[in-house]
């Protein structure tokens, strides 16, 4: 009798054991153990062998590379929630499914979100170092290392998804006013429960906020939405939270600001040019004015293997021949 040959799947990163261990037990599955990120010369030769890819987000996939004609891909099964590393149009002319893992790291996201809107204007970072660094500590004083109190002020979230309300009903429990921009305006039983105001300009908005959280998804229409024009309307003393994408937000004239004491400050998980990090950006930590997380949003051992669990659920509802439940379309994006 004749033992069906199990898919070839490509994992261009290290994942969590079990899923690894799963992904083994399943599939022919080719796992990269010591986690070194894969070139693009190698994910595109693993393109023409494989009939699962399993990048991250990390892992652009252009269109030059799913137009090869050697381009073997039967499907790209994203190990993340944003597309924006793959042409998924390009994907979807060459009949290749596309897929991603929303919804596992809401809460993630959202707790480290909240936890930025709280390090960065009672400066618990900065605070944090002090002991630690051995430096000179006189003892409690009225006006030493003062930040600003939260609760009371304008929260301004930049995108109302499925974060941005996980976002809004933590930022309520400790006292901030929700306001937020969106394509559309929520339903109305939501807007009640988070006693949360719209905004249809974001340029209304953001000239109104005392704190300003990104939590929109990285896409075309979304690149450098905080423009400079946008950015330049937000007040002196005014916070910009972003645990979204990088690109989203200007970020040369975002610095610019901040070093001219046009913008208070910025906590940041994400960078416009990932893995790198401006060098301006790290001198204003070091100087107290922002509070930098190496894109740690989603960074839960729980959240992980959830969205592995998910990644093999729709590998294998694909391979069984029906819709994946995370399928990607352009129209989606």
């Amino acid at each position: 009798m004749s033992v069906k040959k199990k898919p070839l799947v490509v994992v261009t990163r290290k994942l969590p054991d079990s899923i690894e261990t799963r992904m083994r037990e399943l599939f022919d599955a080719t796992l990269n153990l010591d986690d070194t990120p894969m070139t693009p010369q190698q994910i595109a030769e693993a393109s023409r062998s494989a009939d699962v890819l399993v990048p991250t987000v990390t892992d652009m996939i252009s269109e030059e590379m799913l137009k090869h004609p050697d381009c073997k891909l039967r499907m790209i099964a994203n190990f993340g929630n944003g597309v924006d590393n793959i042409d998924v149009a390009a994907a979807h002319a060459r009949g290749i499914t596309v897929t991603n893992t929303p919804k596992v790291l809401t809460e993630d996201t959202a707790d480290m979100t909240m936890a930025l809107i709280l390090a960065v204007p009672r400066r618990l970072i900065e605070g944090a170092t002090i002991l630690p660094d051995g430096k000179n500590w006189p003892g409690w004083s009225p006006t030493w290392m003062l930040g600003h109190r939260i609760g009371g002020k304008r929260l301004g979230i930049i995108g109302m998804g499925r974060i941005g309300q996980a976002v809004a009903r933590r930022a309520r429990a400790f006292g901030l006013q929700i306001h937020y921009h969106n394509r559309r305006p929520v339903a109305p039983v939501i807007a009640e429960e988070l006693g949360a105001t719209y905004w249809e300009s974001l340029d209304q908005m953001l000239a109104r906020m005392d704190i300003i959280s990104v939590n929109c998804p990285h896409t075309p229409a979304t690149y450098h939405l905080l423009s400079a024009r946008r950015l330049k309307l937000i007040r002196k003393d005014a916070y910009i939270v972003n645990t979204a994408r990088g690109g989203v937000i200007d970020e040369d004239t975002l610095i610019k600001l901040i070093e001219a004491g046009e913008v208070g400050g910025a906590g940041l998980d994400v960078y416009e040019h990932e893995p790198a990090v401006n060098p301006k950006l790290v001198r204003l930590a070091k100087a107290g004015k922002v509070t930098l997380l190496p894109h740690m949003g989603s960074a839960t051992i729980e959240g992980r293997v959830e969205m592995g669990e998910k990644v093999i659920i729709n590998i294998r509802t694909f391979l069984d021949n029906h819709k994946p439940p995370d399928r990607v379309l352009p129209s989606m994006l």
